[in-house]
């Protein structure tokens, strides 16, 4: 009982967190889709909604996605508090490094979207447009702000997950799940892999391709240099305890 108390206790700790941070970014909805919506400007000068409801339902999104994106600190911290405690003092510095560097890989993965993969597929798709002529009528993009806020959400979440491929794999060696040598060895079965993802999430060009399974190939090497210093430091540690019995005997 008094562990369901405490969960209760850092659930709603992190659910204030959560709502608190969802009303300031409410409260901010239209400058945070102005500049959500920047990129687009290279293809049209303005959005429209359809449904009468539509812009308020999105501004709601927004303070979703912002309530969870920057309350999360607080939210794995909640986590942390309640986790930590269970854990002897070895495990708690082999996890908390990549419970720190979790939200700093999101983050970069969600600036690589913005930077880089929207403005291209931006300018992809919005070359499909044709001005009306004599005898020819005019293609004109009408962008929804729901199926624009959408597509940036889908995007930044897929490329944050997919950019926590150093800490999955490293948390993997960690546990002894995978090793350097086995990365090593399929390495080219992971790049074609890799290659695959980027096809998938990025408009059909080769630049817009490369742009992402480029990161992703050097976030995978990352990962190999990851495993490679946890078996080294794995290995230290046990031959210091080695030591430590022979000398004891």
């Amino acid at each position: 009982m008094e562990h369901l108390l405490e969960l209760r206790r850092r659930l709603i700790y992190a659910l204030i967190a959560f709502f608190i941070c969802g009303a300031v970014c409410f409260a901010f909805s239209t400058p945070i889709f102005n500049f959500l919506a920047r990129p687009l400007h290279a293809a049209t000068n303005h959005l429209i909604y359809t449904a009468l409801p539509e812009y308020f339902f999105t501004q709601i999104k927004i303070a979703a996605f912002g309530g969870l994106c920057l309350g999360f600190p607080i939210i794995a911290w909640q986590l942390w508090a309640f986790i930590a405690p269970g854990l002897y003092r070895h495990e708690k510095r082999a996890f908390l490094p990549f419970l720190l560097w979790t939200p700093v890989l999101f983050v970069i993965g969600g600036a690589f979207v913005y930077l880089v993969v929207l403005p291209r597929m931006v300018g992809f798709f919005g070359s499909y447009q044709t001005p009306a002529g004599a005898g020819t009528m005019g293609i004109e993009l009408q962008a929804k702000v729901s199926d624009w806020l959408d597509l940036v959400m889908t995007l930044m979440i897929a490329f944050g997950l997919t950019f926590q491929l150093p800490v999955l794999l490293s948390l993997l060696g960690k546990v002894g799940i995978v090793s350097s040598k086995g990365l090593k060895e399929m390495r080219r079965f992971a790049i074609v892999g890799l290659f695959a993802v980027a096809a998938i999430f990025t408009p059909p060009d080769a630049v817009s391709m490369l742009s992402l399974a480029v990161p992703l190939v050097l976030l995978y090497e990352i990962s190999i240099f990851s495993v490679v210093m946890i078996e080294k430091g794995r290995a230290k540690e046990e031959a210091e305890r080695a030591a430590k019995d022979a000398a004891a005997a």
